[in-house]
């Protein structure tokens, strides 16, 4: 999730954890402890494209990281802070490092929890950024914070938000079966086979979902809004996977349609081979756009392969937030 919503949850978790002992410190370690996770992001900054990938949502979000790190960090903050010992302090950062990855592994990216083991944890029933995840979260905490340490309002504010949070994600599990359901009905009802199906929900909603459909040659794209009269119209993207001639024998390329779990088409354009990863969709949600979230451009230098993320362009990305607005209300 982002950086927000891991600071709200951390902090939540913290005084859940600590609060009535420590009071507001214990929302500040926790809420410390809910952003370290992610700092795997500037740790693959210091390695190539496909590694950094790699990287991402792996130790710093596994069982084994929080285990160890929380006592480490406990150990570290009772060294300065007195009025809880190390084991309350190790026990606070637990909390807070576990929910973090607990969270991530209901976006799309996921999260290897397990590592280990190759093992990545997608649920996809929630995108990473969610104003209606994040913002009661956030009214609770900051309602928690005003009261005094160890009062029954302060706890109860608490909870409140913790509760309402976990309802909501509860919610919106129902939410990806009742849509998986309308896409499977879709796909039957205008005689398309397919090999796989995959469901998630669009930028900063649940009410607006998207497929990602497996056929023969290619990947079909739908849309399915809870407010939308007609019936699911499917867009076709070729896998061209043949495109990759060679390339595909290569231990990069294949690490990154490793990491893309097979979802992926290959477009060439300008003397360059471009992998688009279709788990995380278009930057659009206008039909047969093709422009894709993460795409990466492979080129040759040197005689030797060279993998880049293609930057994504902010004003379609303004652009996307125009076109969901339109796209929810139904087509």
């Amino acid at each position: 999730m982002d950086s927000l919503t891991q600071i709200v949850l951390g902090a939540a978790v913290g005084e859940a954890v600590l609060g009535k002992k420590v009071g507001n410190k214990a929302m500040l370690y926790g809420a410390i402890a809910g952003t370290i996770p992610d700092l795997d992001v500037y740790i693959g900054k210091l390695f190539n494209t496909v590694t950094a990938l790699e990287i991402h949502r792996g130790f710093t979000h596994s069982i084994l990281f929080t285990i160890v790190f929380g006592w480490i960090f406990g150990w570290l903050i009772s060294l300065y802070e007195k009025k809880a010992s190390t084991k309350e302090w190790a026990k606070l950062m637990f909390w807070g490092f576990i929910t973090h990855p607990i969270l991530d592994a209901h976006t799309t990216w996921g999260t290897q929890l397990f590592w280990p083991l190759d093992i990545r944890l997608a649920f996809k029933n929630i995108f990473v950024i969610d104003p209606l995840y994040t913002l009661p979260f956030l009214i609770f905490l900051l309602m928690a914070m005003f009261q005094r340490k160890g009062t029954v309002k302060r706890r109860k504010y608490n909870n409140l938000g913790l509760i309402v949070s976990s309802s909501y994600m509860a919610i919106t599990i129902v939410i990806k079966g009742i849509t998986y359901t309308k896409f499977t009905h879709a796909l039957k009802e205008q005689g398309i086979a397919y090999k796989e199906l995959e469901t998630k929900p669009t930028p900063f909603n649940t009410v607006l979902w998207s497929a990602n459909v497996e056929t023969d040659d290619a990947y079909l794209i739908g849309y399915y809004s809870f407010f939308d009269t007609k019936p699911i119209e499917f867009y076709s993207y070729p896998k061209n996977h043949h495109l990759l001639g060679d390339y595909k024998d290569d231990i990069s390329v294949k690490r990154l349609i490793k990491i893309t779990k097979g979802w992926y088409t290959i477009l060439e354009k300008d003397n360059a081979l471009y992998l688009n990863d279709l788990r995380f969709g278009l930057l659009s949600v206008a039909p047969n756009f093709q422009q894709f979230a993460f795409s990466f451009k492979i080129t040759e230098e040197n005689n030797k392969l060279v993998i880049e993320e293609v930057p994504r362009d902010r004003e379609k990305a303004k652009e996307l937030v125009n076109d969901l607005w339109v796209r929810i209300q139904g087509n």
